[in-house]
């Protein structure tokens, strides 16, 4: 039996001497080569055909679309579908038995486990990258360069009485925070008010929600007086139209970056990416081609979207892992 790895909140802020532990030494990028297992070769069988279907994280949906984009150019008779419909949208999906693969920006929770569990629905956890949640606000906003966490806790917490900036700091103008934010269904929205507000899933609800993260961006990016979170590669994509703000945790304000994510410095807002894969799913030609292709290329395209990749030794212990999943040990 695959026994499935737990990642809660206390290991995804490890140190980068704890990470080195874990993981071994950084490798660097892989160099992306498209090789021929897609297509049956070594195999005598014919190239696999069909549709793989994954769904889940606004957040993580640029590192799985970019993969389908990379591999259906390479495997052009497998058709990818990418959906965004959050994290807990996509294990709903998952749980189902409609999906081969569930993009998510948390690790599953016992209750998801468990509507997997009552399915037969069994699967491996995969992390694919690090991502530093980002704090943003509109480029025209001159005064917030920085915020603590205490100061994000009393502006996101339930019945929170911040409603203008002057609330959250006296020398800043009496104008009405505009708050944007993913929904309920979003990892997103359960890791930042599990780290920020203290309690997974609290937080005020006058908020303009949305489990699409490119519809946050454009709220951010039109509102003068806004605040929003989301996934760092949303701001990567977007530099002219947002600006970051800096997170205070104790030790000094810190802006994400590619090193103060990998190196944990960026906290508590630094997290782990994952994808679930169906173990059954693995059986069909189409799904495995697809996940070695994820794996194999990982290391490339992760930063291409503007999230930190794992090392290579963790893609490659994630791959034998997956492959050594399914009933017949492909």
């Amino acid at each position: 039996m695959i026994r499935i790895a737990r990642w809660p909140v206390g290991q995804w802020l490890l140190t980068p001497r704890q990470r080195s532990l874990a993981w071994g030494p950084r490798l660097g990028a892989l160099i992306l080569a498209f090789v021929p297992v897609a297509c049956g070769e070594g195999s005598g069988g014919a190239e696999p055909t069909g549709t793989v279907q994954a769904d889940g994280s606004s957040t993580v949906f640029p590192v799985t679309e970019a993969v389908a984009e990379e591999f259906q150019t390479a495997n052009p008779q497998i058709r990818v579908t990418v959906g965004l419909s959050g994290t807990g949208g996509g294990f709903s999906r998952f749980c189902a038995g409609e999906t081969d693969i569930s993009n998510a920006s948390r690790p599953i929770t016992d209750q998801e486990r468990e509507r997997c569990a009552q399915a037969s629905i069994e699967f491996v956890e995969v992390p694919v990258a690090w991502d530093g949640l980002s704090v943003i606000v509109n480029p025209a906003n001159r005064f917030v360069a920085c915020l603590t966490v205490e100061e994000l806790k009393r502006i996101w917490e339930p019945n929170s009485r911040v409603r203008t900036w002057r609330d959250v700091r006296s020398e800043w103008p009496a104008e009405e925070v505009r708050l944007y934010g993913p929904g309920t269904d979003s990892g997103t929205f359960d890791y930042f008010t599990e780290v920020i507000v203290g309690e997974a899933r609290a937080s005020r609800s006058d908020y303009q929600a949305s489990e699409d993260d490119n519809v946050l961006v454009q709220g951010v990016a039109g509102d003068p007086y806004s605040l929003g979170y989301f996934g760092y590669a949303y701001y990567a994509e977007n530099t002219d139209r947002l600006k970051l703000v800096g997170v205070d945790s104790g030790q000094g304000c810190v802006l994400p970056s590619e090193q103060t994510i990998e190196d944990g410095t960026y906290a508590p807002l630094s997290r782990p990416l994952f994808i679930y894969v169906k173990k059954s799913a693995v059986e069909r030609p189409e799904v495995r081609a697809f996940v070695e292709f994820y794996l194999e290329n990982a290391g490339t395209l992760v930063p291409a979207t503007g999230y930190t990749a794992l090392d290579a030794e963790s893609y490659q212990a994630s791959l034998q892992q997956v492959l050594g999943a399914s009933p017949s040990g492909m």
